[in-house]
């Protein structure tokens, strides 16, 4: 059996592929380019599923590491229908699974959910659900009790932006003692579990084989990406030439300007840090050219901050867009500049 939804069922994802595969790459861009590889094989499902069975076929993680990811899961999933109030079911029997990943065994699953949950209960635990994220209320009173180091570790990492089995995973220990611990904080209020959104879902198309941008732009407009990153540059070939485009790859600098003379790409993205030359410098240079004047050029950053977004507006940049990377935004960017003919440069914000 799989099973999949639930809360956080992006966070649960990622926190799982960090326990059981810590050298897959955690790339957002990455799974949104493997689905998009897979298309028709997407599984009903869900997407999970179908990047773990598309994972094992290419041997980038193990039969044993898939399943302790769908041991994970599963007891996740039934340890929050344990906690849970006023449940109804509904049980659905499909053979449609595939059997490349292994098998679960449902015993194990069943009694490992139990385990977690009588040790949840007697640990006075009942009430909160791991799926929170812990903040501090009271900080004064929280400092006055802690030592210096405790205290600025908590103030770090309780910030409302990570769910208890979130920070499990980050701190190495098991979600019942960084609860437990965190406890007494909890009952005199200093600290409070409150409810967080999950992170921003995959999209793929649906039983469908088709581009999945809309037929209004070109399909075969070709889009570079200058980035010295391989990651980066294969991960949005993936993307690109699944979504029906051209994609040109340009690893340097140096090499950039030669090379989309020679091509002319409809837009190009430009990584901001490289070592020979900044992303702003080489904008600036493919401006002077007269068949650059009007392509749409976005800068690549993982610091989007007001400063950045100044000069590039100053570069004549025309897009400004923040790493990690995730597809929806790649793709979004595309559409913007090439269905609408965008030609103005980015505004700064403040």
């Amino acid at each position: 059996m799989y099973a999949t939804g639930g809360m956080h069922p992006m966070r649960r994802w990622r926190r799982n592929l960090a326990l059981h595969c810590p050298r897959l790459p955690s790339h957002r861009l990455g799974w949104q380019a493997d689905l998009a590889s897979a298309d028709a094989a997407i599984s009903p499902v869900g997407w999970e599923y179908t990047l773990l069975n598309l994972w094992v076929a290419k041997q980038r993680i193990t039969p044993e590491q898939a399943i302790n990811i769908m041991l994970s899961t599963l007891v996740e999933m039934l340890f929050d229908v344990k906690q849970a109030a006023g449940v109804s079911k509904q049980i659905k029997y499909d053979e449609s699974l595939a059997a490349q990943v292994g098998f679960a065994q449902v015993e194990d699953v069943i009694a490992k959910t139990q385990s977690r949950w009588q040790a949840w209960e007697d640990a006075k635990l009942a009430e909160h659900s791991p799926n929170k994220a812990p903040i501090i209320r009271q900080p004064e009173q929280l400092r006055e009790h802690c030592s210096a180091q405790l205290y600025q570790m908590l103030v770090q990492r309780l910030n409302g932006e990570h769910t208890l089995y979130d920070l499990a995973v980050q701190m190495q220990r098991d979600v019942l003692d960084v609860t437990a611990s965190l406890l007494p904080f909890i009952q005199l209020r200093w600290i409070e579990l409150v409810t967080i959104s999950d992170l921003p879902a995959l999209i793929y198309p649906r039983q469908s084989s088709k581009p999945i941008l809309p037929p209004a732009v070109a399909p075969k407009s070709l889009i570079a990406c200058v980035d010295d990153s391989t990651l980066v540059r294969n991960t949005m070939e993936a993307l690109l030439t699944s979504a029906g485009y051209e994609f040109l790859g340009v690893d340097s600098a140096l090499r950039a300007i030669s090379v989309l003379l020679a091509r002319k790409p409809d837009l190009i993205f430009l990584d901001l840090v490289m070592p020979e030359a900044n992303g702003y410098e080489v904008c600036e240079q493919l401006r002077k050219l007269s068949c650059f004047r009007n392509t749409p050029i976005v800068i690549l950053t993982g610091s989007d901050g007001y400063s950045n977004r100044l000069r590039a507006n100053f570069a004549k940049a025309s897009g400004f867009l923040g790493k990690p990377l995730n597809a929806e935004a790649v793709l979004g960017e595309i559409r913007r500049h090439l269905e609408q003919g965008a030609t103005s440069f980015i505004a700064p914000t403040r």
